[in-house]
């Protein structure tokens, strides 16, 4: 019997000093003062960046901060983050304003233009759409989600065509063909010659036939020394498509 009644004493002695260290802990915590909010909400008021980081991250770390106080703390110093390029920081505290309120469209969508600008698509596009569906009338949020669109569009566009001439590499019978072919480098830069100068010849054709005509001449005489060339000593096929890719650019310009 005095046995039990020991084993019982000891099992309740961690639950009695864990109890005891809880209500010291706990009175330790209530004599932590509550940081006045003024300071921080001066510093946004006045948009001065360096006491932001101070008195709203007092704030913030405070736990007796009032959450409408601490919305506006982290607002602040997420935007501060932000225009310092420390992207990773405003989204940590963005993230911690839509634990506290995630009702709030405007900062899924400045976390979303974060996410882009960090190059996930996929994290920029859920946070457009969660400010959408928070606010169909978000202009920002709206116009963001539309650019995106037609940006992932493009890219898809591009990935589908990545590694391939303009020409059909099953009927490719020049050495110069089969070496592009061979090459998805090779391959891209014929690609993108081929398209922009069509572009070229098309907006050329509404307006100055002429021209047009020669874009196609010139065109037609690179292939042709492009062919004639390959093969023979000191010839950089790489760099006769980088060059010719570069003066169209110019064009363009």
């Amino acid at each position: 019997m005095r046995a039990w009644i020991l084993i019982a004493a000891l099992v309740a002695l961690p639950c009695a000093a864990g109890f005891r260290t809880a209500l010291a802990t706990g009175t330790e915590a209530e004599k932590v003062p509550p940081v006045d909010p003024a300071p921080c909400l001066a510093a946004i008021s006045g948009h001065d960046e360096d006491r932001i980081m101070v008195a709203c991250g007092a704030l913030i770390d405070n736990d007796k901060t009032a959450k409408a106080d601490r919305l506006k703390a982290l607002i602040a110093r997420g935007e501060v983050f932000a225009r310092k390029d420390q992207t990773d920081r405003a989204i940590a505290d963005y993230d911690a304003v839509l634990q506290l309120d995630p009702t709030l469209a405007d900062i899924f969508n400045v976390r979303g233009e974060l996410w882009w600008k960090k190059g996930d698509r996929p994290k920029a596009v859920s946070d457009f759409a969660a400010a959408l569906k928070l606010n169909p009338d978000h202009p920002a949020a709206r116009a963001n989600y539309k650019r995106l669109a037609r940006e992932l569009e493009r890219l898809g566009a591009q990935m589908a065509v990545a590694g391939k001439p303009s020409f059909n590499c099953r009927s490719a019978h020049r050495p110069v063909e089969r070496a592009i072919c061979a090459s998805p480098d090779l391959a891209d830069l014929d690609r993108q010659i081929d398209a922009l100068n069509s572009k070229l010849v098309r907006e050329a054709s509404a307006e100055n036939p002429r021209a047009a005509r020669e874009l196609q001449r010139q065109q037609a005489d690179f292939i042709a020394q492009r062919n004639m060339a390959f093969g023979r000593p000191g010839y950089d096929l790489q760099r006769a498509l980088r060059e010719r890719l570069d003066h169209l650019l110019a064009i363009e310009r």
